[in-house]
């Protein structure tokens, strides 16, 4: 019997979505994750043997968990990132790698705008201080006819730009594979990247991570945006350096942090988490009822066509 374990924890938390049937249907064998967290490398290599598919979540596909996996065929991100899945070691391995495009980028993008207003009006801290019984009085800022600096005008950059162009703001955009009449046909100022950061009230980040975008930005990049800035994450964690947006949050250089991505999930180590000035979520950007539900179905889809023979839609491969 075919198997294919499921490690998306917005799946295995609801192991009878209705996206989930196609499989069922096809009479294939389903494994979930009990976890409740992207699984490691050691934890998959234990589970991957007789394994044939993988409905992935943010797990760590290193090549000696791939080594371990004597019959996978597929693994189906839960996303559109795939920074934790070596492609290298999975195309030796003959094992296709496919993402879902598109299919999370309203709930991304709506929790990005969410965190530019949780931090631009410190939403988190006045809730707290009423359910305490305060009644406090806080400053914060308007968005409006403010400058917002998008990297990665994909399917979520797009979307965050024309939601902050309602609001009023005025939208500049870098992205090195979207051509610059395509940027301003969407109502985006295009630009280099420091170009675009320099001078820019509040920054979104909508990159992959890769070795060129690690820690891209850094205390030389933040000190481009206007004193007082905001910057939010909703795409990976390492593409902040955070002891230099610390060092920033405490000199005033910048207004606040808004972060849905950390470098290590969940977040023990980070040196953000718990600064007043920042507002955190647990990678939570694409857990919507209705994005779930599209990445499902486009993962389960994908997971389908690989066994049937076929190409899947968003396939990746190593150096493309």
């Amino acid at each position: 019997m075919t198997r294919v374990l499921v490690t998306a924890t917005s799946l295995c938390r609801e192991r009878d979505h209705p996206a989930l049937a196609p499989l069922r249907d096809a009479g294939v064998d389903l494994v979930f994750s009990d976890a409740g967290r992207p699984l490691t490398a050691s934890e998959l290599a234990a589970m991957l043997p007789g394994i044939d598919g993988v409905l992935a979540g943010l797990d760590e596909f290193a090549e000696d968990a791939l080594a371990a996996a004597d019959m996978l065929r597929v693994i189906a991100r839960f996303g559109v990132g795939y920074d934790r899945v070596d492609l290298a070691a999975a195309e030796r391995r003959g094992v296709v790698v496919a993402i879902t495009p598109g299919a999370n980028a309203s709930g991304v993008a709506e929790l990005a705008i969410g965190l530019m207003f949780a931090v631009a009006r410190r939403i988190p801290r006045l809730d707290e201080q009423v359910r305490g019984g305060g009644w406090p009085r806080s400053s914060g800022i308007e968005l409006a006819g403010r400058t917002l600096a998008v990297l990665g005008v994909g399917a979520i950059g797009r979307r965050v730009a024309a939601a902050a162009t309602g609001i009023g703001m005025h939208v500049r955009g870098y992205d090195p594979f979207v051509p610059d009449e395509v940027l301003a046909q969407a109502g985006v100022e295009p630009g280099g990247l420091d170009e675009v950061l320099a001078g820019s009230d509040v920054l979104s980040l909508h990159l992959p991570l890769t070795d060129e975008t690690r820690e891209v930005i850094d205390a030389r990049r933040i000190a481009l945006l206007r004193p007082g800035a905001i910057v939010v994450n909703t795409a990976r964690g390492g593409l902040i350096d955070e002891v230099a947006a610390l060092a920033a949050l405490d000199d005033g250089q910048l207004f606040g942090v808004g972060l849905d991505a950390f470098e290590t999930e969940p977040p023990t180590d980070s040196v953000l988490v718990g600064h007043p000035h920042v507002v955190s979520t647990p990678h939570s950007g694409a857990h919507t009822l209705e994005a779930v539900d599209r990445t499902a179905r486009a993962a389960v889809r994908n997971i389908l066509a690989v066994l049937a023979g076929e190409e899947p839609e968003g396939r990746v491969r190593a150096g493309a």
